[in-house]
């Protein structure tokens, strides 16, 4: 039995989720999700909340039980306060920039890496941090995933690009004997 799917899913106000035809919509203040829903699912909406049932019990009923679950409180909670990821850019020289739809990042490289901005984000650059704000959570851990993989940082100087609050193991550099 899936502790997450079991649950009921409350629907906030000004939030609307409907389900037809193999499809998931949910409508709110900040925009509007959709995903497919499988046939083995049975989801009810009444009374400003929501129950999904597995059709019949098997491995990969409940596996999707839960993370439809979690998918749909997810969906809910994005459009309502949106989510947001953080990167830091540490690096002499290593900047990011932002012109209309398309992020520009030096990093060290020998041409400088042009990014088309997906719809659906807002991304500002402050000094060295990069904000990435959305109502998708998929897209915006996708699109600061990407980012981060151009540079990651690097164990002996830290330089790379980095999500906010990450910790990363500092090795110790070579010793010289006299």
């Amino acid at each position: 039995m899936s502790r997450i799917g079991k649950q009921i899913i409350k629907i906030p106000e000004k939030v609307e989720v409907t389900a037809t035809a193999g499809k998931l919509s949910v409508a709110g203040p900040l925009g509007a999700l959709s995903r497919p829903l499988p046939a083995i699912l049975i989801i009810t909406i009444n009374n400003g909340e929501v129950t999904l049932k597995p059709e019949r019990d098997n491995v990969a009923t409940r596996a999707l039980w839960g993370t439809y679950a979690s998918h749909l409180i997810n969906m809910i909670e994005g459009v309502t306060k949106g989510f947001q990821k953080k990167l830091i850019i540490e690096g002499v020289g290593f900047r990011a920039t932002v012109t209309g739809a398309k992020m520009t990042l030096n990093l060290g490289l020998s041409h400088p890496v042009n990014l088309p901005i997906p719809t659906g984000l807002k991304v500002t650059v402050e000094k060295n941090l990069v904000s990435i704000s959305g109502f998708d959570k998929e897209l915006v851990g996708q699109f600061a995933a990407t980012v981060r993989a151009y540079k990651e940082p690097e164990p002996y100087k830290g330089k790379g690009i980095r999500y906010e609050g990450e910790i990363i193991r500092r090795k110790e550099g070579k010793k010289v004997v006299s």
